[in-house]
């Protein structure tokens, strides 16, 4: 077992400690640790995740279950991976500015307004050779 993921955490720069407590499936509980580790700051942006093979092996679980949870955080952007890269914590997108109102604008509507600013459907239009006549 020298060739764990626990005793190479040096060789790779992190240690992670996973903990499978959550009720439910192993694969709902690896996943609900991975993302809790990647909230919790535990796992940086681009630290590179242990094999699904080492991780299995470590936790005592199939690899297929590891593989699994991978391929879902994945699908969900938690991860990235590329063949031959490994696996990958996905970078956290920057948070977008605080948005400003414009000055002298209120963000609230008429009541009784439609999107865009109007009072409701606007009436049909009148055939143009009724209104040349005189009727209504």
């Amino acid at each position: 077992m020298a060739d764990s993921w626990v005793n190479s955490a040096e060789i790779l720069g992190s240690d992670l400690h996973l903990e499978l407590t959550r009720a439910g499936s192993r694969r709902t509980a690896l996943m609900a640790a991975v993302r809790e580790a990647i909230r919790e700051g535990r796992l940086a942006p681009e630290t590179r995740l242990p094999p699904y093979r080492s991780l299995a092996a470590d936790l005592g679980i199939a690899r297929n279950t590891v593989a699994d949870a991978y391929a879902e955080l994945v699908a969900e952007g938690w991860l990235t991976a590329r063949q031959g890269s490994g696996t990958r914590v996905a970078p956290r997108p920057a948070s977008p500015p605080p948005r400003r109102r414009a000055p002298g604008r209120g963000s609230r509507q008429r009541r009784g307004a439609a999107p865009g600013g109007r009072r409701g459907p606007r009436p049909a239009p009148r055939p143009v050779h009724n209104l040349l006549q005189g009727q209504p």
